[in-house]
């Protein structure tokens, strides 16, 4: 891999390791490159073609995944990776040094060109001949879930444990006489009082849980609350349309007790109409997956992202629909969205929920740059901007066709985005309120996260952590940095997608993983 404009030294003693070896360069114009092992300081590097007349020497040691100088910058130059800005130096860097904290920081990237539209290029549908199909849950209402669980909804925090106890009895053992029905699962949250009714947290709390009730992984639900909180289970009902479901107060039923059986026997009543919906062939045009990525490291915009961003295109080449979301996790990035965004009200969208992040932040006293995480950093990424430029990948490469608010109903097909924070289990719930009834997760330093009632694929992008939390990880994307061609991945990548969602068990579900992630999105008024 030939390198330009780089300032070569000639190698003092020893042999050179092959640029391919050492490390990775994603662009022509990047100033840095990814190393593939930890490098040494004195290491030196072949940077021509095989030939060892030309060759750089490390100064300092560079962890795998870290990011090492392929040319000199001067302070406050931009440094470059994916072709785009990740920061700007904030002191001389040579050739061969590490780039990371301690030389490159953030600074605001100035007027952005958005060129709304410009790259987004219609979808060369799958014929209906080459569409694949999973066995799903199909509803009355057409939607098709991938799991047929029955949930348990807490109005308010009040309620949470008397939920938790109702779902909880109803055991594997118990569930063995309703072969479809996939689980009963307490949805319960810390939240409900001690906000102004009509505000924007009550509002979020009510839409998150009207989405959640009518996922298409919910065969059935019941609520259950206190009986004095601000979240009245009624306003509820009437705010969201959420018909007649059948809902119970602890004050009401005379006790936590009292409660607990009176909510069992509405599951048992529930149980047999659940189980009368089997699982059927249905296309996967009816998967809607959320894409979510968490403690991201240096490879995950090499290796795990655009895995997925390949098979994001083949889902929504067939008809599909995908989800991506964690606002401030694009922050920097959202140029490459606005280009693909199908018209210009679309890509206007995406920046003002950009905008209010930015206001947000202010009125919190909180920096969006708060990202990357110490995990994230001490996988090799170093700014927000890069983060954020790793993190789109998982989006693919077709046109963005919608922009939508938290928790609000998903209605268009293909590639969108949803407004959400940066932290997992929140956004997740989000996405899964939209009507998400998959999560497919990239991590490199291994995150344990699973969902309910939305089964979660977890991608890793490296082969060391894959092999270290074996039974946490589903797929082994480092595999791409061994030889394995991208497009074999993202094949054998489908085939898992279609298994999970016809009834597989992802390693967080074999683990029972997902139920304290349902986490619904706190704007912060308590009052």
């Amino acid at each position: 891999m030939p390198i330009q404009d780089i300032n070569l030294m000639m190698p003092e003693s020893g042999s050179a390791m092959p640029f391919d070896q050492a490390a990775i360069r994603l662009h022509p114009r990047d100033d840095v490159a990814i190393a593939r092992v930890t490098l040494a300081a004195g290491q030196v590097i072949s940077t021509g073609d095989g030939a060892l007349a030309l060759a750089l020497t490390l100064t300092q040691l560079v962890p795998s995944g870290h990011k090492l100088a392929l040319r000199a910058v001067g302070v406050g130059d931009p440094v470059r990776r994916y072709g785009q800005v990740i920061g700007f130096a904030s002191r001389p860097i040579q050739p061969g040094e590490h780039v990371h904290t301690h030389n490159l920081s953030v600074q605001a990237l100035g007027a952005r060109d958005y060129a709304f539209g410009a790259d987004a290029q219609p979808v060369d549908f799958a014929p209906e001949t080459e569409r694949r199909a999973f066995m799903g849950y199909k509803r009355a209402n057409g939607r098709v879930g991938t799991r047929n669980m029955i949930a348990v909804l807490s109005s308010v925090n009040c309620s949470a444990h008397t939920c938790r106890q109702i779902a909880h009895h109803f055991t594997p053992e118990l569930l063995a006489a309703y072969p479809n029905v996939d689980g009963v699962i307490a949805l319960t949250h810390g939240l409900g009082c001690a906000s102004r009714v009509g505000g924007e947290d009550y509002v979020l709390l009510q839409r998150t849980l009207a989405g959640m009730s009518i996922n298409p992984n919910v065969g059935a639900h019941i609520i259950v609350g206190l009986g004095c909180e601000a979240n009245q289970i009624s306003d509820l009902i009437r705010n969201q349309n959420m018909g007649e479901p059948f809902h119970l107060t602890i004050q009401d039923a005379g006790g936590i007790r009292k409660t607990v059986q009176a909510g069992i026997a509405a599951v048992e009543k529930l149980l047999p109409v659940v189980n009368a919906t089997p699982r059927t062939p249905q296309p996967i045009s009816e998967l809607m997956i959320a894409l979510q990525c968490g403690g991201s490291d240096g490879w995950s915009g090499v290796t795990a992202n655009p895995l997925l961003g390949m098979v994001v295109d083949e889902v929504v080449r067939q008809g599909g629909s995908a989800v991506l979301a964690e606002t401030p996790e694009i922050y920097g990035a959202e140029h490459l969205l606005t280009r693909r965004a199908i018209n210009r009200q679309v890509g206007e969208r995406l920046i003002e929920r950009v905008h209010w992040w930015e206001e947000h932040c202010k009125r919190i006293g909180a920096e969006i740059d708060n990202n990357p995480s110490p995990g994230n950093k001490a996988g090799g990424l170093t700014t927000i901007y890069e983060k954020s430029l790793g993190a789109v990948a998982k989006g693919g490469t077709t046109p963005l066709m919608g922009v939508y608010e938290y928790a609000e109903p998903v209605t268009a097909r293909g590639f969108t985005f949803m407004d959400t924070p940066g932290y997992d289990p929140v956004s997740v719930t989000g996405q899964v309120a939209g009507g998400c009834n998959l999560v497919v997760f990239t991590t490199g330093r291994g995150s344990v996260f699973g969902f309910k009632p939305a089964p979660s694929i977890k991608i890793v992008t490296n082969t060391p952590t894959y092999e270290h939390m074996s039974d946490d990880m589903d797929v082994d994307g480092g595999r791409i940095l061994n030889g394995v061609a991208m497009a074999q991945a993202a094949a054998e990548l489908l085939d898992l997608v279609i298994a999970v969602a016809s009834g597989q068990r992802s390693k967080s579900e074999a683990q029972g993983v997902g139920e304290e992630e349902f986490n619904p999105w706190n704007l912060g008024g308590v009052l």
